[in-house]
């Protein structure tokens, strides 16, 4: 579904990205991980066409997209569903407004279609019931779910999550990574999240990737990463992690 070949990034001289090759395959759950100013922030704006990179190749369901216009990136887009680490909803439309907001934005549907479709995003996450709230009424949770919502209501190839249990209880982060597997296995898509926590990456991944000073320094299946030997690696299971269980 997605490749990188050999990608660099440089910001005023400083290579942000170095060298990044990696395929993220149609279906899978790949967690991106590293620390602040690892370069995983970067990574994901060059997934979404937000920068480009300074050279290399981005392939995107079999199309090289590092050089797309900003027109082309915009139909690009229409394949993918993004999930901010603030939720970014908008605090003027209700609920049932923003899941809707892009459906109104890039489908040509009638009204009762749109409403049909909000009120089934919003009972995939758990929310039966609350098109008519305000942002400014729901838990942190909540947004995180709203804003889940609103990225699949376009039924989205790709989805990406930039840090979804940033400021989430314990607790909380729990539920946020069961809804992610959920979602993905209920809607078959591509998911792709970024996270510095190394125990949800290791309940809602298929693979990790470790990105450390803008280089790519480990691809594994959660299993395999666990017993990667390099110190940089196992600087980050300080905290308890559970192997993503199959279905049973």
């Amino acid at each position: 579904m997605i490749e990188l070949v050999d990608v660099n990034k440089v910001f005023s001289g400083k290579n942000a990205l170095r060298h990044i090759s990696m395929k993220i395959r149609k279906g899978e759950t790949l967690a991106i991980i590293g620390g602040s100013g690892s370069g995983k922030s970067t990574l994901l704006r060059l997934l979404i066409g937000l920068i480009r990179p300074t050279s290399g190749e981005i392939w995107i369901g079999g199309k090289e997209v590092s050089k797309s216009s900003e027109e082309e990136w915009d139909k690009i887009r229409l394949r993918m569903g993004m999930v901010f680490q603030y939720s970014a909803l908008f605090d003027s439309m209700t609920v049932g407004e923003n899941v809707a907001f892009g459906l109104r934005e890039h489908r040509n549907y009638e009204e009762a279609k749109i409403l049909s479709i909000v009120r089934e995003k919003l009972h995939l996450v758990g929310l039966d019931g609350v098109e008519d709230r305000m942002p400014n009424e729901l838990s942190g949770g909540m947004k995180k779910r709203v804003s889940l919502a609103r990225a699949i209501a376009i039924e989205p190839e790709i989805i990406f999550y930039d840090e979804p249990s940033s400021g989430l209880d314990p607790i909380m982060t729990q539920k946020i990574d069961e809804l992610i597997v959920n979602t993905q296995k209920a809607l078959h898509v591509t998911s792709v999240v970024v996270t510095h926590d190394m125990a949800s990456a290791c309940r809602i991944a298929d693979r990790i990737a470790m990105i450390y000073e803008g280089e790519l320094i480990a691809l594994e299946t959660v299993e395999r990463f666990r017993t990667l030997e390099d110190s940089r690696v196992q600087a980050f299971f300080q905290t308890l992690c559970t192997v993503k269980e199959d279905e049973t």
